[in-house]
């Protein structure tokens, strides 16, 4: 399906633009336009159109607000050494975003359609693609539910849309470890549950946990698992990784994907980075008294998180009801910092790509 454009007739003057992409934060600012495409059971897939970024109205009865048929993903475009401008893995965010709506009982959007919905608003407001270091142009696709009507049922009617925000880092002051509480009180996901998927209810059940880890004194929440809450499973909306030993001979560790953690695009490409530099990688599980033991006689000597928004965020100590610890001397690592740079330079092209998981766009 080709989309439809009608961009805005009255775009910001250059310097304007630059004003507001100074200092953007993160989802704070975003760009002139958007991609909308919606679904009926009947017509399928259709009406794709780009237009200017704007508010839309809803009826007060439409489903998503009551029974919460929302998805979303998240993957951003870098500019690169040549000007060009290049989104990182789209296909493997389009394939999340077909499961994520399996679960949800929602349209599956083809990845092609996908990945022309995040081209398109990419190529079509590529000026505010940042060149500046740990700047990029961060891409909200995401489809929610637009029938109306109040029975409890999936809706018949769909809204998929994309939207774009030049970021800076996301944790403010640049990379540096956080602190974590270990959250006993509250669980992230359950086996059978929607722990897998990217929807918004997970999100809205976590931000009472980390607003108990704010009380706390701690930058992030760590999730444990629903049955034990003994195994480490994320922190926040991050992935977990463990370091165990120093330099080549290291073991780098990460919670096995069980159903309740989300299968990170971040972490699947560590999964391989990791390996490509000779260290072992393995998927399996820790817990609680693993992490704390290991930290106390020095075998854990890092701990990382890693996803999209913020990439790699090294942790330098954690913090539960029963104890606190410090990860290795409370700085980040040499292994966390070297998959963060190999990382970053694929995605802002300084390094080849031997995976393929550039996409150029224009």
């Amino acid at each position: 399906m080709s989309l439809v454009l009608q961009p805005t007739t009255q775009p910001l003057p250059d310097a304007e633009r630059a004003a507001r992409m100074a200092k953007p934060g993160f989802g704070r600012v975003f760009t002139e336009h958007m991609v909308t495409i919606d679904w009926n059971a009947e017509p399928g897939w259709h009406d794709g159109r780009l237009t200017p970024y704007g508010p839309f109205s809803v009826d007060p009865a439409m489903m998503t607000l009551h029974y919460a048929q929302s998805i979303f993903e998240g993957l951003k475009a870098y500019r690169q050494p040549d000007g060009s401008v290049a989104t990182f893995r789209p296909y493997a965010n389009a394939a999340r975003f077909q499961a994520s709506a399996r679960r949800l009982a929602m349209p599956e959007l083809p990845q092609e359609m996908f990945v022309e919905a995040v081209d398109t608003l990419v190529r079509q407001d590529q000026s505010w693609v940042p060149s500046e270091q740990e700047q990029s142009l961060y891409l909200r696709p995401f489809m929610f539910a637009t029938e109306v009507g109040l029975g409890v049922r999936p809706s018949n009617a769909f809204r998929f849309m994309v939207l774009a925000c030049p970021v800076e880092g996301y944790f403010p002051g640049g990379v540096k470890p956080v602190s974590v509480w270990l959250s006993k009180e509250y669980v992230r996901a359950a086996p059978g549950g929607t722990g897998a998927a990217k929807c918004a209810g997970n999100y809205a059940a976590s931000l009472i946990a980390q607003a108990q880890a704010a009380e706390q004194g701690c930058d992030q929440v760590v999730w444990l698992d629903a049955n034990e809450r003994r195994w480490i499973e994320e922190m926040g909306g991050m992935n977990l990784y463990f370091v165990r030993g120093s330099g080549p001979g290291a073991t780098i560790l990460t919670p096995s994907l069980t159903g309740s953690l989300l299968p990170g695009i971040t972490r699947d490409s560590l999964l391989q980075l990791a390996a490509d530099r000779g260290y072992t990688v393995e998927e399996g599980k820790i817990s609680v008294d693993d992490w704390r033991q290991g930290n106390a006689d020095g075998t854990i000597t890092e701990v990382f998180a890693c996803g999209t928004a913020a990439v790699i965020t090294p942790v330098g100590s954690v913090k539960s009801a029963d104890a606190s610890w410090t990860v290795g001397d409370g700085t980040a690592g040499p292994i966390t910092m070297e998959l963060r740079r190999a990382l970053v330079d694929i995605q802002t092209g300084k390094a080849e790509d031997p995976h393929g998981w550039r996409h150029t766009i224009v």
